[in-house]
């Protein structure tokens, strides 16, 4: 005890000591960490990505810095990790480089003394990326022949059956309503009502798709929404969506956005129309000017028939004029004059072709006289025969006593050889060779 000017004063007592333990510290600041983040959004570019076997993702977030190697060492790090429950429903792929914004809790791993993110939704950072994301997806699709024309389907004439899928909420639904009932009073419309934007749109969109198919309940589908940001628009780009309208059985109009937005539903649609009001217009026709057409049809016909009675009546009054009609019994008179002429016809053409035939076969014979060896015989020459009846032309195959058969013009003479000589013969035409040499002729 210390005595002072006014009397004795105490002492302060020493402070007594807490020593925590590692994982009493780790509890208290789990609990301060937890209590003092509810949720919140992290903005950051992805490195040290892991997918383990389990479908959980690791990876942590780093600051960008300003674009210096040196920097980003040194930039502030952040551990993450999505559950697997959570990572199947990533509309994108997580990659190393993408800059993105995380939301989630905060969370102490107790054993390693460490906090983390634990992750709940993952989106893109900005317009760029998405927009990347888009032209990714839209040529892996193209690749694929999901835009191409030949595989779209023409839209029915007058479909009496119309599956509308959009907000129930939304003012498309009352645009699109609005238009169809004006253009054709008496459409029939199934309304699917989905989700056009959040988390799960996609699915009930693809869902939507697929039901209103299925057993073609519908001729034809309107796919609407309003406009909206690029992000607000995202379910109409999702991968399942495109392939659930190029899977319909019945052809789908996508009537997503302004004119301006494009989205991956439009591609693969079998038509686009500009705005959701202008989907009607693609659908059915104006009952009006279908109306309007068809009174112009009927004005055609009946002009049409109009013009083909009176061309009718005109030939069938040609044909009472006529003396045929008004005296039938100058038919068969008719067909006996005609069956003359054709007699007489028939006659001159036979006597033509006779004389003809006659012509030709007295040509023949001429032919065959003037080739005939007999006419040879009238000029005084002789045909002889030997004993087998063969032409005998050398005299040299001759003996004496042959039996010779003479034939002349008029007549034929039995002879035998007396005497035959070659050599004779051959002097003979040796003269008659050289007189005919010397003859100044």
């Amino acid at each position: 005890m210390t005595f002072g000017a006014r009397g004795p004063i105490d002492a302060p007592q020493p402070r007594r000591r807490r020593i925590l333990s590692v994982a009493e510290l780790s509890r208290a600041i789990r609990g301060v960490l937890e209590g003092a983040f509810d949720v919140v959004e992290v903005r950051g570019e992805v490195t040290n990505l892991s997918r383990p076997q389990s479908g959980h993702l690791y990876f942590s977030l780093v600051d960008d810095g300003d674009g210096r190697e040196s920097s980003r060492l040194s930039s502030a790090q952040l551990s993450c990790v999505l559950w697997r429950s959570s990572a199947t429903r990533l509309r994108f792929p997580l990659a190393n480089g993408q800059k993105v914004i995380v939301a989630g809790r905060i969370g102490v791993y107790e054993p390693r003394g460490s906090y983390q993110l634990i992750a709940e939704a993952v989106a893109p950072d900005g317009v760029g990326e998405l927009q990347l994301l888009f032209e990714e997806l839209k040529e892996r699709l193209r690749k694929e022949g999901l835009f191409d024309g030949a595989r779209k389907r023409p839209l029915p004439f007058l479909p009496s059956r119309i599956g509308l899928i959009t907000s129930p909420s939304g003012a498309a639904i009352q645009d699109v309503l609005r238009a169809l009932y004006r253009r054709h009073p008496a459409a029939w419309v199934r309304i699917a009502p989905v989700r056009v934007q959040g988390e799960g749109a996609a699915r009930e969109i693809a869902w939507a798709i697929r039901r209103l198919g299925r057993g073609r309940a519908v001729d034809v589908i309107i796919v609407a929404r309003g406009g909206g940001s690029l992000e607000d628009l995202w379910a109409f780009n999702e991968e399942t969506v495109a392939r659930a309208i190029a899977a319909s059985p019945v052809p789908v109009v996508s009537a997503v956005g302004h004119e301006v937005d494009v989205s991956i539903a439009d591609f693969v649609a079998d038509a686009r129309a500009q705005t959701p009001t202008h989907a009607p217009d693609l659908v059915v026709p104006d009952l009006a000017d279908l109306c309007d057409r068809l009174s112009s049809v009927r004005r055609r016909l009946r002009l049409g028939l109009s013009s083909v009675h009176s061309r009718k009546a005109t030939q069938w009054a040609r044909l009472l004029r006529a003396r045929i009609l008004r005296d039938p019994s100058l038919l068969p008179a008719r067909l006996l004059e005609r069956c003359d002429e054709l007699a007489r016809e028939l006659r001159i053409h036979l006597y033509n072709s006779g004389r003809q035939w006659d012509h030709a076969l007295r040509s023949l014979f001429l032919r065959l006289e003037a080739l005939n060896p007999l006419r040879v015989l009238e000029r005084g020459y002789a045909l002889v025969l030997d004993g087998k009846g063969r032409v005998i032309q050398d005299a040299g195959s001759l003996r004496p006593g042959d039996p010779l058969d003479v034939r002349l013009a008029r007549g034929r003479v039995a002879a035998s050889v007396v005497e035959a000589s070659e050599v004779e013969a051959v002097e003979t035409v040796h003269e008659d060779r050289a007189r005919r040499e010397d003859s100044p002729c």
